[in-house]
């Protein structure tokens, strides 16, 4: 291969390299202090399970004065669990909460939430936020990675003890997803952190275009210089 052919490639490999590694957003927080993007970011969120007898919606809340709005929900329950009170009342996908993905675009230097909503026998439990100011400074969600996951997963206690630990994914977030789950404040707000569980995953910049077109013109330039010194 041409020597400058392939040292275009080499650049336009090294290039795409960067902007890859530069594509995610920098949050100012995604985790118990509130979620805030300093640009666009597309968010995939992933039911996992649920347990308790709340029949429970989770969606996407905007903050403004103290004040959240809901903008999108996520998932939402047809029924408190698979099987009555069976696994603690677990609920999981494709029974309690339709299967599949949800993406959602935070905007950019906007302040959201997450919250869920929930009932009890058709009346209305309350609604909890992954940002503890909004619960009078009281934390009903966690954030974590796969370390929090496989804790809940292995639950027996009806309390996982170290979720106090887990307040902010962002770190996670970008590098295989994070999980969040939630405490509804039933059963006297036993703070268990096992009662509706998703996952999120930050969804990449496409760079395959970007890389392409620097690419191109690396190869144009070089057959350009080439032509120029062969007809000198």
């Amino acid at each position: 291969m041409n020597t400058k052919i392939l040292s275009a490639l080499t650049a336009t490999a090294a290039v795409t390299a960067m902007l890859g590694a530069a594509a995610p957003a920098h949050a100012f927080s995604f985790g118990t202090n509130g979620i805030t993007f300093t640009q666009d970011q597309d968010v995939e969120f992933n039911f996992k399970e649920s347990h308790g007898a709340y029949t429970s919606s989770l969606g996407i809340y905007q903050v403004q004065n103290s004040v959240a709005s809901l903008v999108s929900t996520l998932f939402s329950e047809t029924k408190s669990s698979d099987n009555g009170s069976k696994n603690e009342w677990r609920g999981t996908s494709g029974n309690t909460v339709a299967s599949g993905k949800v993406v959602f675009t935070f905007l950019a230097n906007q302040v959201y939430t997450l919250g869920l909503s929930n009932l009890y026998y058709g009346n209305s439990a309350g609604t909890v936020y992954s940002t503890s100011a909004l619960n009078g400074g009281s934390q009903q969600a966690v954030f974590g990675d796969s370390q929090l996951w496989n804790a809940l997963g292995k639950e027996t206690t009806n309390t996982f003890q170290a979720a106090g630990n887990f307040t902010n994914g962002i770190g996670s977030l970008f590098n295989g997803g994070t999980t969040i789950s939630f405490d509804d404040r039933g059963n006297r707000n036993d703070a268990d952190f096992q009662d509706f569980t998703v996952t999120a995953e930050a969804v990449p910049e496409p760079m395959t275009m970007t890389g392409l077109a620097l690419g191109l013109g690396g190869l144009i330039a070089a057959r350009r210089r080439r032509a120029s010194k062969t007809a000198s």
